[in-house]
């Protein structure tokens, strides 16, 4: 034990010398999902840009608005699973859990995408409702100078299902490119 045998390094871990922080670049999957989030929420800007004529950074980072960034996230990553390690392996069967496919009214969603469509959209709705009743408070009332609630949270069934489409483009992409 510790006597430099070789029984130390057959059970020691590799060098440190062959450790290389680029290497999360060659993770495919990996890879897939951040493009996913990342070019959802680039079409968001843009998408702002073209229906209401203005630039809003806070598209980059924000929730809600088309396409879903959460759809398109999970959905490249399991896909991109099922490319790179085999759809019948244990790898993608938790990744499709995770974005496991369950009916939902007449979309089809996923637990993250429920969550989107469902849940966040409702909450937003509801924000925007007691948005409208702080405004119609008297000026005295000590909650008529509360800061607005944020509205935009969720997404329709097509923005989540947008989400979806890209987030399978993208994986299939990537497959064809490597």
């Amino acid at each position: 034990m510790g006597d430099g045998g070789a029984a130390d390094d057959a059970t020691s871990p590799p060098a440190a010398a062959g450790f290389s922080y680029l290497a999360v670049f060659h993770n495919y999957p990996l890879v897939a999902a951040l493009l996913g989030f990342a070019i959802a929420q680039s079409i968001k800007f843009f998408v702002t840009w073209y229906k209401e004529n203005r630039w809003d950074p806070k598209q980059l980072i924000g929730s809600g608005g088309m396409p879903s960034s959460h759809s398109a996230t999970v959905t490249a990553l399991a896909v991109a699973i099922g490319f790179k390690d085999g759809f019948s392996c244990s790898l993608f069967a938790t990744a499709a859990i995770f974005a496991s496919v369950v009916g939902y009214r007449l979309s089809i969603l996923t637990p993250v995408m429920y969550d989107a469509s469902g849940i966040r959209l409702h909450a937003g709705k509801q924000a925007e409702v007691l948005n409208q009743i702080v405004c119609e408070l008297p000026s005295e009332h000590p909650l008529s100078e509360t800061r607005p609630l944020r509205e935009l949270l969720g997404h329709t069934p097509t923005q989540v299902v947008a989400g979806a489409l890209l987030g399978c483009t993208i994986a299939t992409a990537g497959q064809l490119l490597l």
